[in-house]
């Protein structure tokens, strides 16, 4: 399955978002998903496994548990597609950083200003 086939699924995406914030059990992720999507557990399980099989995250045991973490590399398929689109977006990142930048520079440069309240 393409990269982009995984992700296309909504739920997917939002397994990996939890996912991201650090390793969950099967069981969380299940809870989440449930209330979000109002899905079954063996459906959060299949879209888990989908996920697993095509190297998009990664499951370890725990006594009865199983912890769920991403695993990077699926990710690659997807930022080596995004790399040829990458020039349309950096240089305007780039150029907010600068003003930012500037921005910040301007403020440290001006006096502080009398807080009108204490008058």
């Amino acid at each position: 399955m393409h990269a982009f086939d995984v992700l296309g699924d909504p739920v997917r995406r939002r397994i990996l978002e939890l996912l991201a914030q650090g390793e969950r059990t099967a069981g969380g992720i299940g809870e989440v998903i449930q209330e979000e999507f109002g899905i079954s557990q063996p459906a959060v399980s299949q879209h888990l496994r989908v996920l697993r099989d095509n190297g998009f995250t990664t499951v370890r045991p725990d006594g009865a548990r199983r912890l769920y973490a991403v695993d990077p590399r699926g990710l690659r398929e997807v930022d080596e597609w995004l790399a040829g689109f990458r020039r349309f977006w950096a240089p305007k990142l780039d150029a907010l950083a600068t003003e930012l930048a500037r921005g910040r520079r301007a403020r440290r440069a001006q006096p502080p200003t009398e807080d009108r309240s204490t008058r």
